[in-house]
């Protein structure tokens, strides 16, 4: 078995102040530094062989806190981006949901037949992330490693794993510095695990 330990990112201020982050780079805010502490402690043991994350700011600084209780560094992987949001990067929700309410609705019901402008669909998240994270399955057999990445990444591979391509992105809820297991036999994979938080104290909950 293949143990890949799947962590969303620490909180930043744009989740407090609900706003749309996609590929704008925001470093985490006190509270996300201490919810990295905090995951770095709770993911101690067993040992992990390696910590992959995405390139954002936010996601290294979790991914740093994470790999040096093990003696390691991090290593950047595009693969694990957040989604690129496009025109929505760095505009609040309320905003898009009150003058864009057509692309709102799918974002929260549909958002797989979404293209936001300038932005990438959720089919294209699947085509770079989970053909990575079949790779790393393999490379790193009977091994435990930790993937960094964004609630949208992380929801796509969740989907991935299971064979779902529609109507799945928002039955996974993953918050800030939460982490799942997933486990990989060589020919498919489990989900030990969604969404383990018991190592934090405050939470932002973001619905969409």
């Amino acid at each position: 078995m293949t143990d890949i330990i799947l962590v969303r990112h620490g909180e930043t201020e744009l989740n407090r102040e609900g706003v749309f982050r996609g590929r704008f780079d925001v470093e985490l805010n006190d509270c996300g530094r201490e919810q990295a502490e905090a995951l770095a402690k709770a993911l101690k043991s067993p040992p992990i062989v390696a910590v992959y994350t995405s390139p954002l700011a936010r996601a290294l600084a979790t991914a740093r806190a994470i790999a040096g209780e093990h003696g390691l560094e991090p290593i950047v992987d595009e693969a694990f981006n957040n989604i690129d949001l496009g025109e929505w990067q760095g505009v609040k929700k309320t905003q898009v949901r009150d003058t864009e309410p057509d692309a709102w609705r799918l974002w929260t019901t549909e958002p797989e037949h979404l293209r936001i402008p300038g932005g990438e669909t959720l089919a294209e998240i699947r085509e770079r992330a989970y053909p990575r994270l079949l790779d790393l399955a393999a490379r790193h057999d009977g091994e435990r490693i930790v993937v960094v990445t964004h609630r949208s990444v992380a929801r796509v591979l969740a989907g991935a794993v299971l064979g779902m391509t529609e109507g799945y992105f928002w039955k996974f809820y993953m918050d800030n510095a939460g982490y799942s297991l997933l486990q990989y036999n060589g020919s498919g994979f489990m989900i030990v695990q969604w969404n383990e938080i018991c190592h934090l104290k405050e939470k932002v909950v973001e619905r969409y």
